[in-house]
């Protein structure tokens, strides 16, 4: 039978969305089977495995669940409905949780064989228990609260994420059987080393000395468990008379949400999971099992040990390179020339001391910067609040609605307001996730503005593993449209506003990706499109890039995570490729490049997703020198021959890790090389010959 060819609008042309996200976080621990790389570094994926679980549960299977209880049936272009969706990922889980395992025994067996140990306290030699059995004393017994679950103490109340023990116990008055619990505060560290490298659990410490918590009982059994909320708030915001009260009460009962998943380890005769779920009532097919340590991003205290640092991969130190090095006047820099910064390989420091310069220079009037995620002990907010206090005109507009850094947010507005600056608390109905920032300076009788523009958020923690393009510029058409852009934020008309050089969200950036694809797909086998982003799942803009494709137009995508694009199918697809890279950093920035285009090459801050170019504040940056141009494309071209890290897309939805018979090429090992080289050709002041050299060795196959 021959095969039914396929049109643009037939639903297996679209890939689901969520299963699409699996896929990718597969391969994350694909990562963590890579013996290729050090031990720690693979532990390091297993944990970010399980975060990025974690966050899919709280907030995507959290929506599904409430689809299906809302009787709604509605489906997208893949027409998979919420039930059917939550059976895949139910199915693909159970089945990845062997791999999951076995992944973690394998690291645990080789940490081992290298001085550390991750044991059982059964396991351990009587010395060691004694030990333990101090530990457990001294800094356990004080702060843990058990709990004998009767008529007269209730089931606690357990918070999103909460991790605790329950146990069976046999009354030594009576002989009845009764049910309790021990909470492990989120305080309390994940791993004890009890000496040099043994590391025991914290939940299987207080569940051997439980005896002492519950004097009344004998100790039947015990078992961890841990408890995934829906975490996803929704917020009336039209009926809201002040935000920043809803947020701090959304932020209340995300703690209270309704329970989503339960995880649990492995309990003999099922009893205590039966205890457990009689208080909770997860739909069993969201409880999972697990014979290894729950709570997987507590691997993170391992990974990072100092004393095995031996085990992990040396950090890249990331450059500051010319026109930058040395001690050079920042602004007066990008006066003179356009800077373009490619993280984490170069620093993000000329960033923050941007800020930090404006709020110190006496001629800076004001300072105005969108923050969405800017993490703890900020130092750019903290050169905000000095500006503030030194009479500048200051404008922060703080999303408080980027997820999971809420309340830090809040923080950090309470903070600028009490400085003096004026803070926007986001725009009604829309989420600003546009990284900008604007300064403007009085030089004679003038005024200067200076922008930063960027794929990445203001946040020098993440800036060191985030892949993110950052530019410093005097552009003044940028200038115009950054101060119109804050104009509208202020206001509040994000949803009207369009600007003449950059573009944004909501209102232009979707239309300019269909009319640039289009214009691609008009020039048939001249045309030619390189788009990389991190998730790639609007129906319109996949659907115009089928038609190119159809017109002989050949795309490349590099997509990191979720791709709904279905690539290779005969007389659709067939000239697109799919790519993804997963490695050391994680790709964050957001190119775009059409050939026909007088442009050419763009950045943003948007995926090619729904949310971002319609109901998001996003900006899409145009390349307007050619120095720049080449960077962009080159970044491009080195990442499309990288055939150590990538992964491509097969048509029937698997991802295949690309091999070559030619010398292994990382992209970003290879960008960290190149850095290297210039700033060791800098500092020697070679003329950038070996860099040059290194750029044209690896750039000659594209």
């Amino acid at each position: 039978m021959g095969e039914v060819a396929m049109t643009i609008n037939d639903s297996k042309m679209y890939f689901n969305r969520e299963l699409s996200w699996l896929k990718f976080n597969t391969r994350v621990l694909n990562e963590a089977k890579n013996t290729h790389i050090p031990l720690l570094e693979r532990l390091k994926f297993v944990a970010i495995y399980g975060t990025n679980l974690d966050e899919f549960y709280m907030i995507r299977v959290a929506g599904l669940k409430r689809l299906y209880a809302s009787g709604i049936t509605e489906v997208g272009a893949d027409k998979l409905t919420p039930l059917q969706q939550l059976k895949s990922i139910r199915e693909y889980l159970d089945k990845e949780k062997r791999t999951l395992e076995s992944v973690f025994k394998e690291i645990q067996s080789g940490l081992a064989k290298e001085g550390m140990h991750i044991k059982q306290v059964s396991q351990l030699n009587s010395e060691q228990k004694a030990k333990l059995y101090e530990y457990f004393l001294h800094y356990l017994y004080p702060v843990i609260v058990p709990v004998v679950v009767d008529s007269t103490h209730p089931f606690p109340h357990l918070n999103n994420l909460s991790f605790a023990i329950a146990l069976r116990l046999k009354s030594l008055q009576d002989g009845s059987v009764k049910f309790a619990m021990v909470r492990i505060s989120r305080l309390l560290p994940r791993f004890v080393e009890i000496e040099g490298g043994v590391f025991i659990t914290i939940e299987d410490i207080v569940g051997e000395f439980a005896s002492e918590l519950f004097g009344d009982y004998e100790i039947l059994s015990y078992v961890p468990f841990r408890i995934t909320r829906n975490a996803d708030m929704e917020i009336e915001e039209e009926e809201a008379d002040d935000f920043i009260e809803i947020m701090s009460e959304g932020l209340k009962t995300r703690r209270k949400g309704e329970v989503v998943r339960l995880e649990v380890g492995v309990d003999k005769d099922n009893s205590l999971l039966h205890f457990i779920n009689s208080h909770l009532n997860v739909d069993p097919k969201d409880i999972y099992a697990y014979n290894i340590p729950l709570n997987l991003s507590g691997l993170w205290e391992l990974v990072g040990s100092k004393a095995y640092a031996h085990l992990t991969t040396p950090p890249f130190n990331p450059k500051i390179l010319p026109p930058l090095q040395g001690n050079v006047d920042l602004l007066s820099t990008i006066e003179s020339e356009d800077i373009l910064l490619f993280h984490p390989y170069e620093s993000f420091d000329p960033v923050v001391n941007f800020i930090q310069s404006a709020a110190k220079d006496p001629d800076v009037l004001s300072i105005r910067m969108t923050l969405y995620r800017v993490g703890k002990n900020s130092p750019i907010v903290k050169a905000l609040i000095q500006a503030a206090e030194n009479n500048k005109q200051v404008t922060a507009l703080v999303e408080l609605k980027a997820r999971f850094d809420e309340e830090n947010n809040l923080h950090w507005a309470h903070s600028l307001e009490s400085a003096g600056a004026h803070v926007i608390y986001g725009v009604p109905g829309l989420k600003v996730h546009a990284k900008i920032a604007l300064v403007i300076k009085k030089i004679g009788n003038t005024l200067k503005e200076y922008v930063h523009l960027s794929t990445g958020n203001y946040n020098p923690s993440t800036a060191k593993i985030y892949t993110d393009i950052s530019l410093l510029t005097c552009n003044e058409a940028f200038a115009k449209d950054a101060i119109k852009l804050f104009h509208s934020l202020s206001t509040g008309s994000s949803y009207r506003t369009k600007l003449d050089c950059l573009m944004i969200a909501p209102t232009q950036i979707k239309p300019k990706i269909l009319e640039l694809i289009e214009n691609e797909a008009k020039k048939g086998a001249e045309g030619q499109i390189i788009m990389k982003c991190n998730a790639f799942v609007d129906v319109d803009v996949i659907a115009a890039l089928y038609k190119a494709s159809m017109a002989g137009v050949k795309i490349d995508l590099i997509v990191r995570g979720v791709c709904a694009l279905r690539p290779g199918v005969k007389g659709v697809s067939e000239n697109i490729r799919v790519f993804s890279i997963i490695g050391k950093y994680l790709e964050h920035a957001r190119i775009y490049y059409f050939k026909n285009d007088s442009v050419g090459v763009y950045f943003a801050s948007a995926d090619i997703m729904p949310r971002n170019l319609e109901r998001r504040v996003e900006i899409l940056t145009p390349s307007l020198n050619t120095q720049m141009s080449k960077r962009l494309m080159e970044i491009l071209k080195m990442q499309l021959n990288d055939n150590v890290q990538m992964y491509e897309l097969q048509s029937n939805g698997e991802y295949q890790k690309v091999q070559s018979t030619q010398k292994a090429f990382s992209s970003q090992l290879a960008y960290e090389e190149y850095v290297n080289a210039i700033y060791g050709d800098s500092v020697r002041n070679d003329e950038l010959s070996k860099a040059k050299k290194l750029a044209k060795r690896m750039l000659k196959e594209s």
